[in-house]
């Protein structure tokens, strides 16, 4: 019994890892991902650090990429910029990638 309580007890340790890293991973690209439109909206550094807080905050509104995506979207069309999700949704995928590098650098 106490092999089966130890592989257990190691199971739920690696998903609440693995769920940990996932949240870090998806927090960091968002930041990113704010970062990157804060420059396309030419916005100054404190703002551009206070957009990208907003990014990651916009992502707790439902499941998925989609309220982050209108979330950019909808900002960077209110500032003038002629840009469509395929754009947004290009730097999420580059910025994905980035932040494994970053979260992967830190390690």
């Amino acid at each position: 019994m106490t092999t089966f309580d130890d592989r257990e007890r190691a199971f739920e340790t690696k998903f609440a890892h693995d769920e940990e890293m996932k949240f870090r991973l998806m927090a960091r690209r968002n930041k990113l991902l704010g970062m990157w439109a804060a420059r396309e909206m030419g916005l100054s550094e404190a703002e551009a650090d206070a957009y990208a807080k907003d990014v990651v905050r916009a992502d707790f509104e439902e499941a998925g990429d989609e309220d982050v995506i209108r979330k950019v979207l909808g900002d960077l069309t209110s500032a003038g910029k002629d840009i469509d999700d395929s754009v947004i949704r290009e730097q999420l995928a580059t910025q994905t990638v980035e932040a494994k590098r970053q979260l992967m650098e830190a390690r």
